[in-house]
């Protein structure tokens, strides 16, 4: 193993200065596309499984939701165009004598996502679906008949552990926002929800962006009550999880202008702006582990919709996040932990070309100290890779 490791003794991310931390949450169209093309992944896994006893060549990490069009009204307004799921990339839909429907199964998924995910999103009505996958290239495709799986990109991941105080906070804030008693108190609380924090030394400001649902308001007035109450309840939730950080800021639906109507709210029909606002693409949300930090490294990989037997995109996003929580959670003089893996194509899938890890230890620990710990912690992981 080409292992690359150096320790840094340096307090961890959340004792910097400031952090900038975003997540997009459930409803918004860049985790709608993450998200069913996901969905689509498995389903299609599935079904390869089923009808032909293997998982055939597939990677379907390439969508885009065209946003649609909605009138919104106080009361509750009316659809006029669906939201478009065009869906790509390459997947098999002949092995031997038998038919695997791909279109189907990956519109089936999406469609079952919305009915599962989106309260108020009518998956028959409301949504249209294109398919554009295709077959992938023969070469591509034989690396599935591979005896030992070999990566089919030379790409890079990265992974860091633990998340510190402000990005736990961005992740529940939202979790809370899209959880059931948060609906059941404030049913006109969409799905679309955006979260954007930033901490300066302990000082925490969320701007958090809630698509409204307009059946549940009636007048201006209604919509300016219940944004407060929302806001109020959130301040009351983050401020109840804070431990290092001090003062907290929330602001809701900044553009907001009292006054103006329907075109002074965040008003929705159907609780996204993928209704009528805003497109997504796969890709452009969020990390694996749910978050945008910028004061993180990233990837450029979208994991989601990449098969899982030989799309190192997949794979070491996922792979890089694991072993650096292991690194934090099973090697107490370890703080903080980034690990960087890259794939070399037609390469080993359990032989990065190139592994990195960078710790920050705590004092008095020196990096020969955990050097051998660390290595053998990422053999594990890595020999668990040859053994699927």
């Amino acid at each position: 193993m080409d292992l690359h490791f150096y320790c840094l003794h340096v307090a961890p991310a959340q004792m910097s200065p400031f952090e900038y931390v975003e997540r997009k949450g459930l409803g918004h169209p860049d985790s709608i596309c993450d998200a069913v093309m996901e969905s689509a992944a498995e389903a299609l896994r599935g079904e390869y499984l089923q009808r032909c006893g293997r998982v055939l060549h597939h990677n379907l990490d390439k969508a885009l939701l065209v946003a649609g069009q909605t009138v919104p009204k106080l009361g509750g307004g009316r659809v006029v165009d669906p939201i478009q799921i065009i869906a790509g990339d390459r997947a098999i839909g002949q092995w031997g004598d038998t038919r695997i429907p791909v279109d189907e199964i990956v519109e089936a998924a999406v469609r079952d996502w919305f009915r599962e995910n989106l309260r108020f999103v009518d998956a028959d009505t409301h949504l249209s679906f294109q398919s554009e996958i295709k077959p992938g290239s023969s070469e591509l495709v034989g690396i599935f008949d591979r005896e030992t799986p070999v990566a089919n990109d030379t790409s890079a991941a990265v992974g860091y552990a633990p998340l510190s105080e402000t990005e736990q906070l961005v992740l529940a804030t939202e979790h809370y926002i899209n959880s059931p008693g948060f609906k059941e108190r404030f049913p006109s609380a969409g799905e679309d929800v955006k979260v954007m924090a930033v901490r300066i030394q302990q000082r925490l400001r969320m701007t958090i962006a809630v698509a409204m649902v307009d059946r549940f308001i009636h007048r201006e007035a209604d919509y300016f009550d219940q944004k407060q109450m929302i806001r109020e309840e959130i301040q009351q939730f983050v401020q109840a999880r804070c431990q290092e950080i001090g003062e907290v800021t929330i602001e809701v639906n900044t553009l907001d202008d009292r006054g103006k109507g329907t075109d002074g709210m965040y008003l929705t029909v159907n609780g996204t702006s993928a209704e009528n606002g805003d497109g997504g693409e796969v890709g452009r949300g969020n990390a694996v582990n749910g978050l945008i930090s910028l004061n993180r490294p990233s990837g450029s990989e979208a994991a989601s919709g990449k098969n899982t037997v030989c799309h190192v995109g997949n794979i070491y996003s996922h792979l890089s996040q694991r072993i650096a929580n292991d690194l934090v959670d099973l090697i107490d003089p370890v703080n903080e932990a980034t690990v960087w893996l890259c794939s070399q194509i037609g390469q080993p899938i359990d032989q990065p070309s190139s592994t990195s890890v960078r710790v920050s230890l705590v004092p008095g620990v020196d990096e020969e100290d955990v050097a051998d710990t660390i290595a053998n912690l990422i053999a594990g992981h890595l020999s668990r890779l040859a053994a699927k």
